[in-house]
């Protein structure tokens, strides 16, 4: 089995891993998971963790075939266009992003000029579609549970899971935003759970368990089998919906959801200014 090389980017403001995966037998690369970096108490954008990754896509000689994303992120804002437009690639996510966009469209009362086909991406997948970045063969798994778009994407030896698992000590992702569904979830894993045990598992987030000083971006399935504190080998869909039920019931909402979704929604790209040439993003009052 091929094994890519996969370099991880942290930004610690939002817990993101991004990373670039490499074909080790050509220059190509796809980058996945980017963040833009925002300020949101002063409604200001940056773009210096995205130009951490531009500087070493050029640093490296390489080129961007895809930009992809594992779903819409509800904690981060994806630089995707900003990197497009600086190195190139095709922009994907999840066919499921149609559902997304109806519903979260609504929520934040989005006009006609938004488009809810999928159509600011350059390519929609689905279970099952396969891709190449050079010489490197990838396949997607939809993983619905923590959004209904999300996927994983099997790269060779590696598999980036998005937000459906974390590390082993800290468990799996919350479900009860829009769309998510703590079942789904569970059967979702399980998919991820039957690759072959030593599948490298690349993470969206990392939010360190307690007791532990540094972050990590890397697991394996065959640890994940063994040591997930929810969705270890024994547990079972009944008693993982009643856990990760009753977990979600106590969590806050992530302090950037409401920018975040507005702007991933439309592909990483930012609502159309108004009238006097601004740009603003909404706050939906006693709506989450």
């Amino acid at each position: 089995m091929s094994k890519p090389i996969v370099t991880h980017f942290f930004d610690e403001a939002t817990n993101t891993f991004s990373y670039v995966v490499q074909d080790p037998d050509s220059s190509a690369c796809a980058i996945l998971d980017s963040v833009l970096d925002f300020d949101y108490a002063a409604g200001r954008t940056d773009i210096r963790s995205a130009d951490d990754i531009a500087a070493f896509v050029r640093d490296n000689g390489l080129e961007v075939a895809w930009i992809l994303e594992t779903h819409i992120h509800a904690d981060h804002l994806s630089a995707a266009p900003y990197l497009h437009e600086t190195l190139g690639g095709t922009t994907g996510i999840g066919s499921g992003i149609v559902d997304m966009q109806q519903m979260f469209g609504k929520i934040f009362n989005a006009g006609s000029e938004f488009a809810r086909d999928g159509s600011q991406f350059d390519c929609l997948f689905d279970e099952g579609d396969t891709f190449s970045i050079g010489k490197l063969a990838g396949r997607v798994l939809h993983t619905p549970g923590h959004t209904p778009a999300c996927l994983t994407y099997v790269i060779g030896d590696a598999a980036f899971v998005g937000d459906t698992l974390f590390m082993p000590d800290y468990g799996t992702a919350r479900c009860d935003f829009p769309g998510g569904d703590a079942r789904t979830l569970y059967r979702s894993i399980q998919k991820v759970l039957a690759l072959p045990d030593e599948t490298r598992l690349f993470l969206c987030h990392d939010y360190k368990a307690p007791e532990r000083e540094e972050y990590r971006h890397e697991t394996s399935v065959a640890d994940q089998r063994a040591h997930n504190v929810h969705v270890h080998e024994g547990i079972s869909e009944e008693a993982f919906v009643k856990m990760r039920t009753e977990r979600d019931a106590t969590l806050d909402m992530p302090k950037l959801i409401l920018p975040s979704v507005q702007v991933n929604m439309r592909a990483g790209h930012m609502p159309p200014a108004e009238d006097n040439g601004q740009v603003y993003l909404k706050v939906p009052i006693n709506r989450f």
